[in-house]
Formats: structure tokens, C-alpha cells, sequence
């Protein structure tokens, strides 16, 4: 009965410890600031003497129950070989009253070196007792600086990661067709949630921002020459030139009307209206004989005009100031304009789009070229042992800096949580986790205490009788 109170005690204060939110996730209730006003870091709850300890402690008392159990037959042995050897009896009462004397004594002092450390004897205010509950903070500082000493090294992470061959390892994983479909999976999901977290207007703000503000930090004039200077000097431009004209000869026969109305329109109104229609038309069929002979000759002057303009234009584009500061302006006039920023902007949102849908597609290019990747780099990295080596390298130096520079922070994280926990429920779950082992010595102190007893009064006897 007694045991099942302290279950439902126990079931009962867990319960209060957990509190369900709005979610109907089960939260950690807050818990009162630690010594000298810190603020626990969730220590006590995730440290809560649960059931499961209850039931480690049951086995605890049955322990005790048989350690003290031998420490009362060895004194009732004591006690009838010493009356068997005040009644006269000789011989084997003085060796076995030894022997329990001796026992008796083993068995208690390792009693109160095992109840010591997690409570005072029998109450009792004696120095260097209760060492878990009154020394919990340094015991958890001491940890700390245990672990940093001798884990969070540098040597020692170095040779634990070159001991593990994580190189090869990860190419040989790396290299299983289904390890890569899984990793480019994950890849996926995390690049989806990514895109999706970020806030569309924000990227467009900075991707606009960076493009204007690295198109403005650089000068287009001499880039803008140097490619035109060797688009003439490849031909390139002709393809164009050819297109212009075959459009020009197109557009002129398809509007001719057009063109001698306006050159009628443009004509004095003193003129003859005939006179006006003749001009016109002649105008229009040399302007229509000109660019016909342009479409058709590649040697026309005209086109070789084009081809000087085109290259001293790209000379000034490189050298002539007063050209270049007049590019820089309508650079950025044009960048100023609201449509350009616009279409910047807007050039976010399909990138995005195509990203997501990509690597939502199992069958995309995207993911497969992935995959591929994986799979070639994992191959290469099982067989390669000098990218092994640079692998591995690399792993160690951040390892190494990880360690070595935030040990105080890492190392904080056992003695802020250690100082966190409840005195008296951390001696009871350790007690309860570690007490059947402790029990153990008193049961060995006992034995121990009752053989070296024996052979403490043998020496005796046999030496002086």
C-alpha cells in the first residue's frame, strides 16, 4: 500500500510538471529561479523523479534490506560465538567472534560511506556528509571541467574523427542509389520550407538593391566597347544589319502611300500639288531603290558606313570621356525607372516558383541532376583518398575550432544544468539508479571485514598462542 501512495505521488507530480498548451502539445511548466536568482533552464522537469525511478528505488530497498539483513547474522554470529567462548568453549569461538567482529565493522563503516552521499546518518550534522545534495553545484562544475579537459580538446577530437575514416564512410553511403534518392529528398523538403519561410517582398527588396547597386558601382562604358569592338570586328552585326534592311524593303512596299504623304505633307504650300506628288514619289522610289540595293549587296558603301560607325563608336565607348559619362547617365536613368526595378523584382518570383516546382517533381531536372551528383560524389569519395584526406581535414579544423573556442559555453550547458535540478530529487533519482550497485559494497565490506578479521586473530594466535 505504502509503495502504491508513492507511485500515484510520484504519477501525480509528473503530471503537474507537464502542462498541455493551446496545441494539445504537453509543455514544461515554469520553474522558480535557481540559486542566486539564474533562471533554470528546464533542468527539474526533464530530471523529475518519475515511476520508472520508483521502481529502480524498490529494487534499491530490497538491496538494503539484505545488506542490513547480513550485517544482524554476523552480529548474532558475534554475539553466540562470544557467549559460546564466556561459557568456556575453546577453539573455533574466538576465531568466529573475530571474524563477525570484524565484519560487523566493515559492514557499517561502508554503511555510512554509502548513505554519506546521499544523506546525513542517522540525521546526525557530522562533516562531509549528504555529499550529493550539499555539493550538487560543484559536482556539476567539476563535470564541466572534467569533460573539457579531457573531451573538448582539440587532439582528442582530431584523432577521434581521423579514427572514424568519415570519408570513405560517407562515399560508400553516399554511393547506394537510395542513400542519394533519401539525402536529395531531404535537400528538397529543406530548400522548399526555405523558400517558403522567406517573405517574397523582402527578397525582392535586396535582389533589387544588389543588382542596382552593383550595376551603378561599375562602369558599362568600357565593357560595352570592348564587346562591341569585337562583335564588328567577327561580323557578327551583319545578321542584324541584313534583318534591318529586309524589314525596311518589307515596311516601304507594304506603306508607300505613307511615305509620299509625308513628303508631300512636308512640301511648301506655294508648290503645285503635282509638283508635290512628283517629288513624292520620286523620294519613294529612290528610298525603295536604296534600301533594296542594301538588302542585296553586302558590299554597299552604306553598309561599310555602318560597319566605321560602329567601330569608332566602340572606340569611344572605351576612350572618349565625355561618350562614357554619357552611357553612366542613361544607365541610370534607365535603372531609376520604376518598370526596371519591377521586372527586377518580379524576376524573384518566377525564380522561386521554378525552384519549388522543380524540386517538388521527383522526375525534375533539378532533383535528378542532384541525385546524379551525389552519387558521383560519393563514388569518388570511397575510392579518392586524397579528397578522403581533405574531407576529413576539414571536419577536424572546425571540429577543433568548435571545441576550442566555445568550451565554456559547451561545458556551461552540464554545470548551469546540474545547478538547476532539485537537491533532494537529484540525490533520490541517482540513489535510485546507482544505490543497488552501492549496496553491494556494504554486502563486500562485510565478507571482506569478516576474512581479514579471521586472518588478523589467526596471525595472532598462531603467533602468540
Amino acid at each position: 500500500m505504502r509503495s502504491g501512495r508513492l507511485g500515484l505521488c510520484v504519477r501525480g507530480r509528473v503530471e503537474r510538471m507537464e502542462r498541455i498548451d493551446g496545441t494539445g502539445r504537453a509543455g514544461r511548466e515554469e520553474l522558480p529561479p535557481g540559486p542566486g536568482g539564474r533562471a533554470r533552464p528546464g533542468g527539474l522537469a526533464s530530471f523529475a523523479y518519475t515511476a520508472a525511478d520508483e521502481e529502480k528505488r524498490r529494487g534499491v530497498r530490497r538491496m538494503k534490506t539484505t545488506a542490513t539483513g547480513l550485517l544482524l547474522l554476523v552480529a548474532l554470529v558475534y554475539v553466540l560465538a562470544t557467549w559460546a567462548k564466556n561459557e568456556g568453549v575453546s577453539g573455533w569461538p574466538g576465531f568466529v567472534a573475530a571474524a563477525a567482529e570484524a565484519g560487523m565493522v566493515g559492514a557499517l563503516a561502508d554503511w555510512f560511506a554509502v548513505t554519506a552521499l546521499f544523506k546525513r546518518p542517522l540525521g546526525l550534522p557530522i562533516p562531509h556528509t549528504a555529499i550529493i545534495p550539499t555539493k550538487k553545484d560543484q559536482l556539476g562544475a567539476s563535470l564541466g571541467s572534467f569533460v573539457g579537459e579531457n573531451f573538448l580538446s582539440g587532439d582528442v577530437v582530431r584523432d577521434r574523427i581521423h579514427s572514424l575514416g568519415i570519408g570513405r564512410r560517407v562515399g560508400a553511403w553516399l554511393a547506394e542509389p537510395a542513400h542519394a534518392d533519401r539525402v536529395t529528398a531531404e535537400l528538397s523538403t529543406a530548400l522548399r520550407g526555405a523558400l517558403t519561410v522567406l517573405r517574397d517582398a523582402d527578397v525582392q527588396a535586396v535582389v533589387g538593391e544588389a543588382i542596382t547597386r552593383r550595376a551603378n558601382a561599375a562602369e558599362v562604358g568600357p565593357g560595352l566597347g570592348r564587346m562591341l569592338e569585337k562583335v564588328v570586328a567577327d561580323g557578327g552585326h551583319r545578321k542584324l544589319v541584313d534583318l534591318v534592311c529586309t524589314r525596311a524593303h518589307d515596311w516601304l512596299v507594304l506603306h508607300g502611300d505613307s511615305v509620299m504623304d509625308a513628303v508631300q505633307g512636308g512640301a511648301p504650300g506655294w508648290t503645285p500639288r503635282f509638283v508635290d506628288k512628283r517629288v513624292g514619289e520620286r523620294v519613294y522610289k529612290e528610298l525603295l531603290r536604296f534600301v533594296t540595293e542594301m538588302r542585296d549587296m553586302p558590299g554597299h558603301p552604306a553598309r561599310g558606313s555602318i560597319d566605321t560607325f560602329l567601330a569608332d563608336f566602340a572606340a569611344d565607348l572605351q576612350t572618349d570621356s565625355e561618350t562614357r559619362d554619357r552611357v553612366e547617365r542613361l544607365k541610370s536613368e534607365v535603372l531609376g525607372r520604376g518598370e526596371v526595378q519591377d521586372v527586377i523584382a518580379s524576376a524573384w518570383a518566377s525564380v522561386r516558383a521554378m525552384v519549388i516546382a522543380a524540386a517538388e517533381d521527383e522526375q525534375s531536372e533539378l532533383r535528378l541532376r542532384a541525385r546524379a551528383s551525389l552519387m558521383a560524389l560519393g563514388a569518388r569519395l570511397a575510392a579518392d583518398e586524397r579528397l578522403q584526406g581533405k574531407l576529413e581535414g576539414w571536419l577536424e579544423d572546425a571540429a577543433a575550432y568548435v571545441v576550442t573556442t566555445y568550451r565554456a559555453e559547451i561545458t556551461s550547458l552540464i554545470s548551469d544544468t546540474v545547478a538547476g535540478w532539485d537537491a533532494d530529487q537529484t540525490s533520490r533519482k541517482i540513489e535510485a539508479h546507482i544505490g543497488r550497485d552501492l549496496q553491494f559494497i556494504r554486502i563486500n565490506g562485510t565478507v571482506v571485514g569478516a576474512l581479514a578479521g579471521l586472518a588478523i586473530y589467526t596471525v595472532s594466535w598462531a603467533l602468540w598462542g
